[in-house]
Formats: structure tokens, C-alpha cells, sequence
């Protein structure tokens, strides 16, 4: 067990507990939307963001459907690069540095967002939208984290 605690974690062994972070946040995301009045819609977001940085970079944004799956791609391929921080270096307190790294991106998410020229309404609608978005962003920290301590004990036991 000693060597669980010592073994440090580089970044290409990050990435697949930050991408079971990524989806587990998305899933909790997509899921919502499909029952709740006033879900986060982090997707709103990115599809502005999208349209925003095409428009900067002077290239046609995209509409649509390949908006929306573009704003998908691109909320999996962000979230796993943060969400892999999670599980960089030694293991020791990973839990905690997965719910402070979640939490975050969760508040970033909330408060960022108006400063960025994106709107506020998306994951601020109301307060417990704002509450939602951080407690989501903080179970994709505590997600990965727990995906990265499986794979250790996994990878210790072989």
C-alpha cells in the first residue's frame, strides 16, 4: 500500500480518470436538461463561445447541429485535460484535490461567464442553478478522482 501513496501520476495516465470526469459531468448536464425548469446549460455557453471565437478568427461559425455536437466535442476535450489534474502526481488526498479542483470550475463557471462576454443566464438562471452548476462541476472532480484511485489500487494489485 506504501507504494500506492508514493507513485506519482504523469499526464497521459491522467487522462482517463479526466475523461470520466468529463462524462460524468456531461451525463448530469444532459440528463438535466431533460428534467428540470431551470437546468445549468453550460452547453449555451460554449455554442457562444464557439460563435464568438469563429467570429474573431474570421471563419464562418457553425449553426446548428454541428454547433451543438461541436460544443459537445469541445466541453469532453477541455474538461478531460482540467479533470485530469485531478489525478496528477502523488494520490495522496485525491478525493479532496478532486472536490476543490470541481468546485472551481464549477464557481468559474458561474462567475466567469458575464466578465467573458458570454451572458450570466445560462448558469445563473436562479440560485440553485448557480448551486447546481457548482455541485455538478464538483462530482466531476470527486468522478475522476475516484476513477483514478480505482486504477491505482487496479495497477497495484497486477
Amino acid at each position: 500500500m506504501s507504494e500506492l501513496v508514493s507513485q506519482p501520476r504523469g499526464f497521459f495516465q491522467s487522462l482517463g480518470p479526466g475523461l470520466a470526469g468529463a462524462v460524468s459531468l456531461t451525463l448530469v448536464h444532459q440528463g438535466a436538461r431533460a428534467v428540470l425548469k431551470h437546468p445549468p446549460r453550460m452547453d449555451v455557453l460554449g455554442m457562444r463561445s464557439i460563435k464568438k471565437v469563429s467570429k474573431w478568427l474570421g471563419v464562418r461559425p457553425p449553426h446548428g447541429r454541428a454547433l451543438y455536437e461541436q460544443t459537445l466535442i469541445g466541453d469532453l476535450l477541455s474538461n478531460t485535460l482540467y479533470y485530469a489534474l485531478v489525478s496528477m502526481g502523488r494520490p495522496r488526498h485525491i478525493y479532496l484535490r478532486g472536490a476543490l479542483l470541481g468546485a472551481l470550475a464549477g464557481l468559474g463557471a458561474v462567475v466567469l461567464p458575464p466578465y467573458l462576454g458570454l451572458g450570466k443566464r445560462p448558469s445563473r438562471a436562479e440560485r440553485s442553478t448557480a448551486f447546481r452548476t457548482v455541485a455538478w462541476y464538483t462530482l466531476g472532480g470527486l468522478g475522476s478522482a475516484h476513477a483514478a484511485k480505482r486504477s491505482l489500487l487496479a495497477s497495484a494489485t497486477d
